[in-house]
């Protein structure tokens, strides 16, 4: 393969461009004169994002290389087709059911990161625990976005792909750390243009080659292979039911969602924002959903490409920039495949800046230095976005298990936080104990099960498993593995709430009955919680100029709960409702 110049002139210029928006962002952000905490405007912007720019970064959640890439290699699969493609509706109808139950809560308490509402019922131990999936689930999906950019750019140009691959997560590290969300914000409105614009453009081109047949009759028909709409088997549509679930419950669990739904201006903006996502990911998976069905409609021997199809190469998850590259003019292919991989860039970013946040504030800040100026929590989060950043990088590049790992991650943020959102949200009652047991037993029942991508053998064997094969085209290896056709990720989801709710209580119960005695409440957990003279112990009170985690300090219970004034600036508060999980319960 030649190197082709237009085409590293078209990324470059896309590059520039992103790189540029994110630099004015950054400048913007410096020069607000808000006045506000440095750390909080990384974080969440200053909480002061519209409904312009914050519609577009709220869509670009999902909405990037992985969303593009994943939704027509699906597409494209014979053994899959339209119909798992779950991702446009899956996160769709998340981001339904995240605006109507919880970016309300969660905005008008004020808070900063997703784990702030865990720290402040559970305690920081518990948010420790919680960090670690959610960082896991961070930095593997920024490694898999990496690792796709560099399977799109061999398909333009045969240049050092490692090379490639380092400059263009170094460039987004880059604005993320000068900028913070400011910058993610505004390259993400870029990006959906350049994705929206550059597939459009493509799209009538690819139609409208000769060795294209029409995408209405291999829809239903078999032509070069199985129609493109796909089926779903009857022993499969449990398997497609717990994907399902996990893509629209598992989405909501993220802190590259709540970022967004945290930097709104205000939670009835945040609200209407999701609801805004929800509709742009619809549309942004159209373009392809039609390059996966005209990849799956493709006589290719008739192309440049070959007389292999893609599936036959093991690169159907490269179809989206092979269809660009082999059937659309190259001024067409290098404007499509130049914005695609800028686009794949950007979206690495929030995920760099999620994962840094939530180290700078619930980690280092709340648990380790409660007295750390902002200029300190800055620094640190600075620090942490280029060493995630690395971690990423050199994860997509040395790891040749990258998805399998996001997979994995993946899970682990469905069946261990959003049970334990759901509890620190909408269940009164809940405590530190519950919350360890729901965290133990989602993490069994899920690692249980197995992960063919990781070749991790399952030693649960649920209902209904059985064992397939997977070959591979080009070296012709048979590979053995388990499929567990149970839906056990939503069952261990299931089992982990219910494991946080009747432990709670449970403990509970045998305390505050003196069945057990006080002194083994090790985690202070239920006896010093609802103490009447004391507030909890991960209780921020005011010294001077500083905020410090005060160990069992008297003060006097503020805003109607014993810990509202944990996390919350009431500064920033526009909204009326509950300010504290104990608020919120009591309303209900």
């Amino acid at each position: 393969m030649a190197i082709h110049v237009e085409g590293i002139v078209a990324i470059v210029i896309f590059y520039v461009l992103i790189l540029f928006v994110g630099i004015w962002a950054a400048w913007k952000n410096k020069n607000s004169g808000d006045g506000g905490d440095q750390s909080e405007r990384i974080m969440v912007g200053g909480r002061d994002i519209g409904l312009f720019v914050g519609g577009f970064t709220m869509t670009a959640t999902w909405v990037g290389g992985g969303y593009i890439n994943g939704t027509a290699e699906y597409v494209y699969l014979p053994d899959f087709g339209l119909a798992w493609a779950q991702a446009p509706f899956g996160y769709a109808l998340s981001l339904v059911v995240g605006g109507l139950f919880f970016a309300k809560p969660m905005r008008s308490r004020g808070y900063v990161t997703m784990l702030d509402p865990f720290q402040q019922l559970y305690g920081k131990r518990m948010g420790g625990l919680l960090f670690i999936p959610a960082l896991m689930g961070e930095i593997f999906w920024s490694a898999a976005i990496l690792s796709a950019l560099g399977a799109t750019l061999s398909v333009i140009v045969d240049i050092n792909i490692n090379m490639s691959v380092v400059i263009s997560a170094l460039i987004a590290i880059f604005y993320t750390l000068v900028g913070g969300l400011y910058s993610v914000a505004y390259t993400d409105v870029v990006q959906l243009f350049c994705i929206f614009l550059g597939l459009w453009i493509s799209v009538p081109f690819a139609l409208s080659n000769p060795a294209v047949s029409d995408i209405s009759i291999t829809a239903k028909e078999v032509i070069y292979q199985s129609p493109w709409l796909g089926k779903i088997e009857p022993e499969d549509r449990w398997l497609w039911a717990d994907n399902f679930c996990l893509l629209m419950l598992g989405g909501i669990p993220w802190q590259v969602y709540f970022q967004r739904v945290l930097s709104a201006s205000s939670a009835t903006y945040a609200q209407v924002l999701s609801f805004l996502a929800a509709f742009g990911c619809l549309v942004m998976a159209i373009p392809s959903v039609l390059i996966g069905a005209i990849g799956a409609s493709t006589d290719w021997n008739q192309t440049s490409y070959g007389s292999l199809a893609p599936k036959d190469k093991d690169q159907s998850d490269m179809i989206l920039p092979i269809v660009l590259q082999h059937l659309c003019p190259p001024y067409v292919s290098f404007f499509g495949l130049g914005a695609v991989s800028a686009a794949v860039m950007s979206s690495a970013d929030s995920s760099i800046l999620s994962a840094s946040s939530m180290f700078a504030r619930n980690i280092y800040q709340l648990a380790f230095r409660q007295s750390a100026s902002d200029r300190e929590i800055v620094w640190v989060m600075r620090c942490t976005i280029f060493v995630f950043g690395a971690l990423a990088t050199a994860m997509a590049l040395l790891t040749g298990s990258v998805y399998g790992l996001w997979y994995l991650s993946s899970d682990l943020v469905y069946v261990i936080i959003f049970p334990q959102l759901l509890s620190v949200l909408f269940v009164k009652g809940t405590n530190t104990y519950g919350s360890v047991a729901g965290y133990i037993f989602g993490l069994l029942l899920r690692i249980g099960g197995g992960e063919p991508y990781l070749k991790l053998p399952p030693f649960i064997y649920y209902p209904g498993w059985v064992t397939q094969e997977r070959i591979h085209h080009v070296t012709g290896d048979v590979e053995h593995f388990i499929q567990q056709r149970f839906p056990f990720k939503t069952m261990s989801m299931l089992a982990s709430f219910l494991a946080n709710v009747a432990f709670s209580y449970l403990t509970k119960y045998l305390f505050e009955s003196g069945t057990w005695s006080h002194k083994y409440d090790f985690l202070d957990a239920v006896v010093s919680k609802h103490s009447k003279e004391i507030m909890d112990k991960a209780t921020l009170v005011s010294n001077q100029d500083n905020i410090i985690l005060s160990e069992m300090a008297p003060v006097k219970q503020v805003l109607g709960a014993s810990l509202a004034g944990t996390f919350i600036n009431t500064e920033v508060l526009s909204d009326d409702g509950a300010s504290s999980p104990e608020a919120f319960h009591n309303e209900n």
